[in-house]
């Protein structure tokens, strides 16, 4: 078993779902991410997911919190501690939780109170979705318990792959599938078939042209098709953007922050129409930490050990905004 096992079967479940156009362009990106992005660590995650041999699976069940993957009934303790040993070389595990054959990964961020915030403002029954910068597959999973067909997600991040491909191991039939793409990767003819519902969770403030970013994100949705962007945001009721000088929270990769009405206006500015918030969230600790799946820093190590409402850096501190709009004609 490899990371490649994150797309298998993705063709024909493309050409069930009306996106056969998709499949060979789509093959041939993943291809070519593969031979130009080799990641030095690829070995020992191939070695892992090689090892990984998961029994005969109940039906999963993706609708909750902890996506279910596998039951506590399905092998005993010595295979499950097993399986965690091989998962635990799969580190670090940012996104979850999930509960796969009787145990918890716990991931560092609680992904499930992000879904929580979107999910009673979409409409996934039976839709074709999108997600951009899938990270580990969580959110793929909580697209199908939502009534998806199809859930594709991109990430160029191959150790998330792999993770998604451990996941899969345990759930082969299911319609979601992940492959090693950056968001400029996705094939690009404007004649190709467009999703239903597209989501960009977690990137914008990390792209250096947040303006391509979202014109690519809308690209990849059907002319109607739903689309959510989730990102940092500072408070702010004017059209404002927050460059940090140097890093934000530790993170070195933080190129822009927008406040709310701004991010409204580049929506609108993309191509967006319907536009409107689902709100904003401050980052609490309880929310993303450290844990046995993520050993190294996390949030609380990252704000002001005097001032909770800023980053170690003195900026404000972490707050989020979703918001949902639908691509234009």
């Amino acid at each position: 078993m490899s990371p490649r096992a994150a797309d298998a079967g993705l063709r024909p479940a493309l050409e069930c779902s009306g996106l056969a156009a998709l499949a060979a362009p789509l093959a041939d990106a993943a291809a070519r991410a593969r031979r130009e992005n080799r990641h030095g660590d690829l070995p020992k995650w191939e070695s892992a997911l090689a090892q990984l041999n998961c029994p005969a699976a109940s039906p999963p069940d993706f609708a909750l919190a902890a996506p279910r993957i596998g039951g506590a009934r399905d092998c005993d303790d010595a295979e499950r501690a097993r399986m965690k040993k091989l998962l635990l070389q799969l580190c670090p595990w940012r996104k979850g939780p999930f509960e796969f054959f009787g145990m918890r990964v716990d991931a560092e961020w609680r992904a499930d109170r992000k879904w929580a915030r979107i999910e009673k403002h979409i409409d996934l029954r039976g839709a074709r979705a999108l997600d951009i910068g899938c990270g580990n597959g969580y959110y793929l999973l909580r697209m199908l318990g939502a009534g998806a067909a199809l859930a594709l997600g991109i990430d160029p991040g191959q150790l998330f792959i792999a993770q998604f491909a451990a996941l899969k191991r345990g759930c082969p039939n299911s319609p979601a599938f992940a492959l090693p793409l950056a968001c400029e990767d996705f094939p690009r003819d404007a004649a190709l078939p467009g999703f239903d519902a597209v989501f960009s969770m977690g990137v914008l403030s990390h792209r250096r042209d947040p303006h391509a970013h979202l014109r690519e994100v809308l690209r990849c949705a059907r002319p109607g098709g739903q689309v959510v962007v989730e990102t940092l945001v500072v408070e702010d009721e004017s059209e404002r953007v927050f460059v940090p000088p140097g890093r934000y929270a530790k993170m070195r990769n933080v190129r822009a922050i927008p406040s709310p009405p701004m991010l409204a206006a580049w929506l609108r500015r993309a191509g967006a129409r319907d536009v409107r918030p689902l709100g904003v969230s401050r980052t609490t600790p309880d929310e993303q930490r450290a844990t046995e799946w993520m050993r190294s820093e996390s949030l609380a190590d990252f704000l002001d050990p005097n001032d909770a409402d800023k980053t170690i850096e003195g900026h404000p501190a972490p707050r989020r905004a979703i918001f949902l709009c639908r691509r234009g004609e």
